[in-house]
């Protein structure tokens, strides 16, 4: 008998007993509630800290996840007072395109997530807070510094020339004329209004519904499952649990972050220079607006 006659037949007898093994360990898979197709796939991580002053490295990570077929669905822990408007909209499209996938988007929220916190939290396809988060803080804050008072006592005087009458509506040295203020409140309301809408548009509520607690106020996680800002009271590890029910993988499942090296001591660096020097985060803010919690 030939060698390659001798391999089919031990195949033929080898395979009803593969599939019995298969079939057995499928019943047993289903019995424990846990999808035996999908039980070699990972649970993705993203976790979000602090002030959102850049979203290069979030958006890698989210993308990173979203093309990756191991893994079955996403949990973002977010603990951020929020930050500037761009970065945390570039966050928030990525967020809505991962949940164009199959794969369920769940958000954890950690001691805060405000403002821009929430706005990129927005998305998720169920969002988790403690009773005692601090979310919400739906407006827009711009922050410009006056100097003229000082300037005058210190006897400095600037001299600026411009084309554009509205070119140097955020001098520090110089008070603002009644068309300057009139120009960023409606700077304002135009950057508030894209955060009412794109908040509507991720929770799949109605605008008006959305806009009634758009005035900036905080809420505790309590306060926002009532007024349907959240979906549930929990912590990350209910959240986690979610997912990996909703995904069938069992409790032993691999949970993947794609964060970089040089991410992870950056963050590092950051958060041990505000420990230190807190005020050095007031003053690390660039000029703009701001989606961000100021309590």
């Amino acid at each position: 008998m030939k060698s390659f006659q001798k391999w089919l037949i031990a195949g033929i007898i080898a395979l009803p007993v593969l599939i019995g093994m298969i079939l057995f360990l499928r019943g047993n898979r289903e019995r424990e509630g846990v999808n035996p197709f999908v039980s070699f796939k990972s649970i993705g991580l993203v976790q979000i800290k602090g002030t959102i002053v850049e979203s290069d490295d979030y958006v890698r990570q989210i993308r990173s996840l979203r093309f990756d077929n191991s893994i079955a669905g996403v949990i973002v822990r977010i603990d951020s007072p929020g930050g500037a408007v761009a970065p945390s909209q570039e966050i928030y499209r990525e967020m809505l395109r991962f949940r164009e996938t199959s794969k369920p988007l769940v958000v954890s929220m950690g001691t805060v997530a405000a403002s821009g916190g929430y706005y990129i939290a927005s998305p998720g396809t169920k969002i988790f807070a403690d009773p005692g988060t601090l979310t919400g803080s739906i407006g827009v804050i711009f922050t410009l510094p006056l100097f003229e008072e000082l300037a005058k006592k210190v006897g400095i005087e600037f001299r600026v020339f411009t084309a554009g009458k509205m070119k140097d509506i955020g001098s520090p040295y110089r008070r603002m004329t009644e068309d300057e203020k009139k120009f960023i409140d409606e700077l304002l309301k135009d950057t508030h209004e894209q955060f009412i809408d794109d908040v509507a548009a991720g929770r799949g509520m109605s605008r008006d519904s959305i806009a009634r607690y758009a005035d900036g106020r905080v809420f505790t996680g309590r306060q926002a499952l009532s007024v349907h800002l959240i979906d549930t009271l929990g912590g990350y590890e209910d959240a986690l649990d979610w997912l990996r029910k909703s995904t069938g993988l069992s409790k032993d499942a691999n949970i993947v972050e794609r964060k970089g090296t040089s991410s992870r001591l950056r963050e590092w660096l950051r958060d041990e220079t505000a420990s230190l020097f807190p005020v050095l985060q007031l003053l690390r803010r660039s000029a703009g607006l701001y989606y961000i919690m100021n309590l």
